[in-house]
């Protein structure tokens, strides 16, 4: 049974070959039915959503599919119910899960037991369907990925920073992450990109200072600063992270054609000025349009190789 839990879950070859698919589906937007049947598929959302829900529904439904959306609040898994019982009850319904949640330990489990492939929509420490989101679009107005820079600013200890690190490493690219001392990304993830990267002719690079980082990136990446359960030390990342502020002084080190990346929600005027995001290299709603082909493209490979 395959899942999609972390970037790496997928080889390199693999992780172009959904790429690939993402594109067919973008031309093509019914060329696929793996869910023909209706077959449904649980959507559970234990956190806040707006791209994640809707792509996901658009894409499932796209696929032929059902799908059906479980209130994390109502279902309290793992509080009035355990993860590997809901698994085993959603998994003998559904063809697939798709599981927005907290510690990747959670997802990890439901995969264990649910039987049914198992797609991570969002954990703490990795967010792998924004980074096929992100890498499609940077591919659409680039081309070949395989030796293009990108860098991110900001929280790097953050699920984004983590995957970025993984799905570019997947794809050849040369990352480089910069932040405040104390924000930077786990080192066994560190460890695992520059091992991806090796094989790939990639490399990823910590880069203290964030005009070094940016200068010459063919794409330059941000995300909020105050992630979704770190609400009680807004003040002090705030502090810590403004010189970190993607505006156009510290996009101007970047290549001249540079393009501008963010996941979404983006607050402007902290992680990211208003002249950056709704400027001229911003593909930031490209990248979220994305994020539908994205999920089109990891269901109906799943399905092929479960």
């Amino acid at each position: 049974m395959r899942h999609f839990l972390r970037d790496d879950d997928l080889t390199p070859e693999e992780f172009e070959a959904v790429l690939d698919r993402a594109l067919e589906l973008k031309s093509d937007p019914y060329a696929a039915k793996p869910f023909a049947g209706p077959q449904t598929v649980a959507m559970i959302f234990d956190k806040p959503t707006l791209r994640t829900q809707a792509s996901f529904a658009v894409a499932i439904s796209d696929l032929g599919g059902n799908p059906m959306l479980v209130d994390g609040n109502l279902a309290m898994i793992g509080v009035r119910e355990s993860i590997a019982d809901t698994a085993r009850v959603l998994g003998r319904m559904t063809s697939a899960i798709v599981w927005r949640t907290g510690d990747q330990a959670r997802i990890d489990e439901m995969a264990q037991c649910a039987g049914v492939p198992v797609v991570n929509a969002l954990t703490d420490q990795f967010h792998p369907c924004q980074g096929l989101a992100d890498l499609l679009t940077v591919r659409e107005h680039k081309g070949a990925l395989a030796g293009l820079t990108l860098t991110m600013v900001g929280d790097t200890a953050s699920n984004m920073g983590h995957t970025y690190l993984l799905s570019g490493a997947l794809a050849g690219m040369h990352v480089r992450l910069s932040g405040p001392d104390g924000f930077q990304p786990l080192p066994d993830v560190f460890a695992r990109a520059t091992e991806i990267a090796a094989a790939t002719g990639g490399s990823v690079t910590w880069v203290s200072d964030p005009r070094d980082a940016v200068s010459g990136a063919d794409a330059v990446a941000t995300d909020t600063w105050v992630s979704m359960g770190k609400e009680d030390e807004a003040a002090h990342r705030l502090a810590k992270f403004h010189p970190w502020q993607l505006d156009s002084r510290l996009l101007s080190e970047a290549a001249p054609d540079a393009i501008v990346l963010h996941c979404l929600p983006a607050y402007r005027g902290k992680e990211i000025t208003a002249e950056v995001i709704d400027g001229p290299q911003s593909v930031v709603f490209d990248e979220a349009g994305n994020r539908l082909h994205a999920q089109k493209a990891i269901l109906s490979k799943l399905m092929e190789w479960r």
